[in-house]
């Protein structure tokens, strides 16, 4: 099972809206589950979350150059984990030679 904080506790914590978590939400950037009327997000996305707060509330970047950054950012890591898988398998064939 996942585990699930609170979202209004998570708001509590890092000072924020639950506006702003419903509007992460409904951009696609933050999904959010509702059980028995209370709405959790994903501990698995925290950091990311993170992320997007500092960005929104420290940085002043609204939520569509969040969105790309978001996206640019997850592309590098599916490239830096190509990177990896790729210098791996090289190394393989090295070692064979």
């Amino acid at each position: 099972m996942k585990k699930l904080i609170p979202a209004t506790e998570f708001c509590a914590n890092y000072n924020v809206s639950i506006s702003f978590i419903r509007s992460l939400q409904e951009t696609g950037l933050m999904e959010t589950t509702i059980l028995e009327e209370t709405e959790y997000i994903p501990a698995s996305r925290l950091q990311e979350l993170e992320k997007i707060v500092r960005l929104y509330y420290d940085m002043d970047i609204n939520l569509e150059g969040i969105e790309s950054i978001i996206h640019l950012l997850r592309r590098i890591d599916s490239m830096q984990d190509e990177i990896t898988f790729l210098r791996n398998r090289l190394s393989m064939y090295e070692t064979n030679e």
